[in-house]
């Protein structure tokens, strides 16, 4: 595969883009319009900060900040100096968040104060209650201050922003703390950097799986260099183009797709605090963006503006299908290539080119890029199936990721190295993917995955409800929407308002239904084991769902 003539690690890219790009804007971000020149300075402050408090190789560093210039400064300061990423869900209620700092082995937080309705230092205090009583060690310079039972690798948490919190210190304290060491300059942390390889890990990042709790795929700076550079050739991103994507850093696609594949190229990322179609469209406008790489139902949430007849949004020329001017769009969308990944497969693992699909591939999800290999195995018994037999999709390639952290490489790769994805499909004769769903049960809503069994157990935890099956209703615009049928005790009821307020609490906001049933025993279908068959109860509700209306808001 073709590859520039660096080492593909963070230290190396970033060192690259600053000469080639150095004066070039990396992201626009309301007032922030950052270069790649500052973007290096900044980090390298950062990054000599955190090595003065003893962050080094392998350090488990967490990141808990919406996408914006800070996020981009304390991920490269971090993976430069060989850290350990991990890029947090800045929706996590307070169980969730607590999960996976405890999961990952977290030593340092950066986190953001606030972010909208966020108090994220309450909800760390939320999830472990000793925090509170925690007192900062003095001089606050020192590191290893913390220690909480509940979270014990964790010694430290920076705080961007202004908080009253005793037990953390200041993130812009971190920034200032390497002007205090002198012998921290430049030429040291070039020494670092030199030590940081493509094999050694760079993030952990997590995603909903088939159990309950997420699970955390290990990917190196080898990988994610690698497949971002590999990337841009196959979506033909380039130098001029202004990208604007809401997708989360802390999601691979995010981290790959909407900052690390510009980066090779010195692209310039159109940021904002929250989608909000006239004040987006305002930002692509103003900005003159040339890719708007959205969900499907922000485009048509801008589509739908009143304003947008009257926008000159004629400088984009690719994205999302709705605010396409009329000569760029595909004559016909389901002939539009498509591709196919996963967290695990460090994002897409298939491709299709950017120009329409003959009709034979109607629906196709592109071929495997290359460098990855893949086979499709009957899900029952294991055996490989021919092409054109629909089964289990298996890959294998320089972009899986190197293990789920703690858990056995047996027990996450079959013998001959390949992930089984749990995605159901199968390659015609040419080798174009036609995948078909998942095996599972996963509900994938507006991009973001659900596993019903978290939702249903939080449901559960009501003294009201007997029982809850969640599971996901087809929708036009969102891909799925999440819907739970409600089983009461006798003599016990809840409103649908009420179940939504009490979830908030305890899920972050896509994974609260957005449609409720309540149902008797007798209503829900069930095996001859005393299971409940999903496949029929999702046949149950969009009927019921149809005779209420269909599937345009939430429901009861």
């Amino acid at each position: 595969m073709p590859f520039p003539d660096f080492s593909p690690t963070v230290p190396a890219l970033l060192r690259s883009a600053v000469e080639h790009h150095g004066e070039r804007l990396l992201i626009v971000h309301g007032d922030v319009r950052l270069t790649y020149a500052d973007a290096d300075a900044r980090s390298a402050r950062l990054a000599r900060g955190l090595l003065a408090m003893g962050v080094g190789k392998g350090t488990r560093v967490g990141l808990l900040m919406p996408n914006g210039p800070d996020w981009i400064v304390a991920c490269l300061a971090a993976a430069r100096i060989g850290a350990l990423l991990v890029p947090i869900n800045t929706f996590y209620q307070a169980r969730e968040l607590g999960w996976v700092l405890r999961h990952a082995d977290v030593a340092l937080l950066l986190v953001v104060a606030r972010f909208r309705s966020h108090d994220y230092l309450a909800r760390l205090e939320t999830a472990a209650p000793e925090l509170a009583r925690s007192e900062l060690a003095d001089p606050p310079q020192l590191p290893g201050r913390l220690r909480v039972r509940s979270l014990p690798y964790l010694r430290d948490v920076r705080v961007w922003g202004e908080h009253d919190r005793s037990w953390a210190g200041s993130g812009r304290d971190r920034e200032a703390a390497a002007d205090a060491e002198p012998r921290l300059d430049d030429a040291f942390l070039r020494a670092v950097e030199q030590e940081v390889t493509p094999a050694d890990p760079m993030v952990i990042i997590y995603t909903s799986g088939s159990t309950a709790e997420p699970r955390g795929a290990v990917h190196t700076h080898g990988t994610l260099i690698r497949h971002a550079y590999n990337l841009n050739s196959v979506r033909t991103i380039g130098t001029d183009d202004r990208i604007w994507s809401p997708m989360p850093f802390f999601w691979v696609g995010g981290l790959l797709l909407g900052l690390l594949s510009p980066m090779h190229v010195g692209a310039c990322l159109l940021g904002e605090e929250v989608f909000e179609p006239r004040a987006t469209l305002d930002l692509l406008e103003r900005e003159r963006a040339t890719v708007a790489g959205g969900w499907p139902h922000y485009g048509k949430a801008m589509a739908d503006d009143p304003s947008f007849p009257g926008r000159d949004l004629s400088s984009l020329r690719s994205g999302n299908i709705e605010i396409l001017p009329p000569d760029k769009r595909p004559a016909d969308p389901e002939l539009r290539p498509n591709s196919l990944g996963m967290t695990e497969t460090c994002g897409p693992h298939t491709f299709g080119r950017d120009t329409d699909l003959p009709e034979k591939l109607r629906g196709g999800f592109g071929r495997a890029l290359e460098g990855i290999e893949h086979k499709v195995v009957d899900p029952e018994t294991g055996a490989t199936l021919p092409p054109g037999t629909e089964g289990e999709i298996c890959v294998r390639g320089y972009t899986l990721a190197q293990g789920l952290y703690k858990r056995e490489r047996e027990a996450t790769f079959d013998r001959d190295g390949f992930y089984h994805t749990g995605d159901g499909g199968f390659f015609d004769a040419d080798g174009y993917l036609f995948f078909k769903a998942r095996l599972g049960d996963m509900i994938k809503t507006a991009g973001a995955n659900v596993t019903p069994s978290e939702v249903e157990k939080a449901l559960e935890s009501f003294p009201a409800v007997k029982e809850a099956f969640v599971v996901g209703l087809p929708d036009p615009v969102r891909g799925q929407n999440v819907a739970a049928a409600i089983v009461f005790n006798h003599g016990h009821s809840l409103s649908a308002d009420e179940l939504r307020q009490g979830l908030r609490a305890e899920l972050s906001a896509y994974k609260v239904p957005r449609h409720f049933f309540f149902c008797g025993d007798d209503e829900l279908p069930f095996t001859d084991s005393g299971k409940i068959d999903k496949r029929k109860l999702k046949d149950l509700l969009v009927a019921r769902l149809a005779k209420q209306g269909g599937a345009g808001g939430p429901t009861t």
